[in-house]
């Protein structure tokens, strides 16, 4: 959706406003980008993007191209006005130069720029600057090439006009190289920019952007462009699952000076997946918006439930929950002066968001549900069910609180706990199958380290609602073991271990049982994630020995590292482990569960692509087997370490 195009003709030199200076971003980039790790060296082709895309909302580009360049450069060019090339009075420099060399200068801070956008407001492109070798910006414009280049944020040389472009062409190509001297990693990952650029086009509908992998072995090219905006983003997160009705319900409108757009359909699953954007802007805590989306869904739905006798007299109002489960939802709302609580942006606080997107949900999901009386009998139908399953939840809640209470012995039997009762220095290793259990037992250290053995493969959580969850003995004793609760019982501070490690054999069974413990924490214990408690462990794959000296390999790249070292001949004997059993206590030990030596990856999530993470273990953990096999034909050849 465009926003209105008044105000915004004036878009010249004078209308970059400058607010400070930009000495403190190189000593302290953290404060800008939110780390030097990956996720900070992302951020940096994001706020050009974004500066692009604020130029389609204003509804002056409609062709956005980003490209990894082999020497891990990036490009991003766009078809919107080109930034202005005038001297701004106030800094007597070229307004390009200002954009690039001073925080907080940019068209987004009044002054007749921009009615709406995202980035970080006019931090972007400086920042960006301040954070890299080199960064060249040329503009197209009144039928001239401008150019000037900076070398770590400081100014190369000056503005120039470097030959003449057609007439009419307009916009703007910036290349930048990340600085090693910051990053502690500067290899982009095409898969992490194919998210946020696909959500994006989805967000900014008609816009087409286009994401190229020039780098040797990597070449890869896919352009997004959804006509359907907010509509065909629904869809594709849906696509692994089955919708309950064929309709996207569409809602839009503007109110207070807020643009609200809202698309949802229910689907065959039993969790709700509603994000929020503000001016394109991810805000995985929710805030104002979400909070007038629930009302609105929660008002309506039991309205039209009572009108139609679809609920009993009898029967209790269906709670926001019931009405929600197996939603998926995105929530978007254009706003002039949006207010964030927090550094990160994560929440919105703006109280008429609320109201806005309340007053046109309302109304025009009333019309919907009138409409189509089908879709609200789906809808509702699929919520009393949900009723249902939460209240036999509860009463095994309650069943299982009850039994605690009177035989005094919360923790299941089969965990074999640890002495120490510090959750910071605990750890839980949760190990498939009985006999590495018993060998886990053996190996580890009793003051620090609990094992829990679980037998088989544990539910799929992807395909059961909340009753059959509480009712898994499996489950139980985990949901008992860590002591936190699930769902809206969780609390954090009630977890007995610091480190939960999930170890299962380096084989496809025990990959597949890791994924199902990941899908339940993710679905029912996310904060264990967020936080930073849940860890893989890492077994060898390979045992080499020669001459009594024995060595271990956690991948075929260490393995022929090993042998180039020690030689390769018949003396050396290889194994190749299947499973954890294959070790003795005092092998397992050594390679996996000693602090001094183990390896453990530590289980992150990146909350601005829930929307991608959610889909992923859909499609891998759901029914649907095309959307499955697509994801593994796509993502074969970056596989390592498969058993054939």
């Amino acid at each position: 959706m465009s926003a209105e195009n008044e105000n915004i003709s004036t878009y010249g030199a004078d209308q970059i406003q400058i607010l400070e200076g930009l000495e403190a971003v190189r000593k302290r980039p953290g404060m800008y980008i939110g780390s030097t790790s990956s996720r900070g060296l992302h951020h940096l082709v994001y706020e050009i993007v974004d500066n692009a895309v604020d130029e389609a909302l204003a509804g002056f580009c409609t062709e956005i191209e980003v490209t990894i360049n082999p020497d891990n450069s990036i490009t991003v060019i766009d078809n919107g006005r080109g930034i202005p090339v005038g001297i701004n009075h106030k800094a007597g420099i070229p307004a390009v130069e200002v954009v690039f060399t001073i925080l907080h200068a940019g068209g987004k801070f009044g002054g007749g720029g921009y009615k709406v956008s995202g980035g970080l407001h006019g931090v972007g492109a400086s920042v960006v600057n301040a954070l890299s070798e080199w960064l060249e910006v040329t503009i197209y414009n009144e039928g001239k090439v401008y150019r000037q280049r900076y070398e770590r944020g400081n100014v190369a040389y000056a503005l120039k006009v470097i030959g003449d472009c057609e007439a009419g062409k307009t916009g703007t190509r910036v290349d930048f190289l990340p600085d090693k001297e910051i990053f502690e990693e500067t290899v982009f990952d095409y898969d992490v920019l194919k998210q946020r650029v696909r959500e994006m086009a989805f967000l900014t509908k008609g816009l087409r952007i286009t994401l190229k992998d020039s780098r040797e072995g990597m070449e890869r090219t896919k352009s997004f462009h959804y006509e359907g905006g907010i509509r065909e983003f629904v869809q594709y997160l849906n696509k692994s699952k089955e919708a309950l009705y064929p309709d996207i319900i569409y809602c839009e409108g503007v109110k207070d000076g807020v643009a609200v757009e809202v698309a949802m359909q229910h689907n065959d699953s039993y969790t709700e997946n509603s994000y929020g954007f503000v001016n394109n802007i991810n805000t995985p805590e929710g805030g104002t918006h979400i909070v007038g989306f629930r009302n609105a869904l929660t008002k309506t739905f039991n309205d039209y439930a009572r009108k139609n006798k679809l609920l009993r007299d009898s029967e209790p109002n269906l709670s926001g929950e019931d009405i929600r489960e197996g939603l998926t939802a995105i929530v978007s709302v254009k706003i002039e002066d949006p207010q964030f609580e927090g550094q990160t942006k994560q929440k919105l606080g703006n109280s008429e968001a609320r109201g806005a997107v309340d007053s046109v949900v309302s109304k025009q999901l009333e019309i919907f549900l009138e409409k189509n009386p089908s879709v609200a009998k789906a809808a509702i139908e699929k919520s009393v069910l949900a009723q249902r399953a939460r209240e036999a939840a509860r009463k095994a809640r309650e069943l299982t609180r009850r039994k605690t209470a009177l035989d005094g012995m919360s923790l299941p039997g089969k965990l074999a706990d640890c002495s120490d009762k510090d959750p910071k220095n605990c750890e839980i290793y949760i190990v498939e199958g009985d006999s590495a259990g018993g060998s886990a037992k053996s190996a580890r250290n009793r003051a620090t380290q609990a094992i829990l053995p679980l037998r088989g493969k544990i539910l799929n959580v992807e395909k059961a609602r909340l009753d059959r969850i509480y009712g898994n003995a499996e489950i139980k004793a985990m949901i008992t073991a860590f002591g936190t609760g699930i769902h809206e019982d969780f609390d954090i501070s009630k977890l007995r271990y610091h480190k939960i490690i999930i170890m299962t054999d380096a084989d496809v069974d025990g990959a597949h049982i890791a994924t199902l413990m990941l899908t339940f924490l993710y679905r029912f214990m996310p904060e264990l994630i967020k936080q930073g408690y849940v860890y893989l462990a890492q077994p060898p794959l390979y045992k080499v020995e020669k001459n009594k000296k024995v060595w271990y390999a956690y991948d075929d790249n260490e393995l022929d590292s090993i042998l180039r070292e020690i030689g390769r001949d018949n003396n050396n004997k290889i194994q190749r482990y299947k499973g954890l059993g294959e070790m003795d206590a005092e092998q397992l030990w050594e390679t996996t569960m000693d602090p001094e030596r183990r390896i453990l990856l530590r289980v992150t999530m990146d909350e601005t692509a829930a929307s991608e993470i959610d889909l992923t273990f859909t499609t891998l953990m759901g029914d649907k087997v095309e959307p499955r096999r697509e994801f593994i034909e796509e993502n074969a050849r970056f596989v390592k370490n498969l058993d054939i």
